[in-house]
């Protein structure tokens, strides 16, 4: 194995534990069961709110030592599904690396 796959290999890694963080505090701050949470699961179907959207921001700012993108006074939810969470926190990490 390269020193590039190497790099490459432990990045993903990094990432797919992002995602299980995510899930876990997603899990948590909502109240989900945490089976229910894959990446295409619909954030309205698992009865989250805004509110809980907030707190989950919040939490994984606090987790990461990131800041995101997000408006809480919208009245439209920015997020629709887990995976687009996952995906906006990923970004963020990836640029602040």
């Amino acid at each position: 194995m390269s020193t590039d796959e190497i790099i490459l290999d432990e990045k993903e890694n990094v990432m797919s534990k992002v995602e299980e963080d995510i899930y876990d505090i997603v899990a948590d701050k909502a109240d989900v069961d945490r089976v229910k949470l894959v990446r295409d699961a619909r954030l309205d179907d698992l009865e989250i709110e805004s509110l809980d959207i907030v707190e989950i921001i919040f939490a994984i700012e606090e987790k990461f030592d990131i800041q995101i993108p997000y408006n809480a006074n919208d009245a439209e939810m920015e997020f629709e599904t887990v995976g687009q969470v996952v995906d906006a926190v990923q970004k963020v990490i990836k640029e602040q690396s």
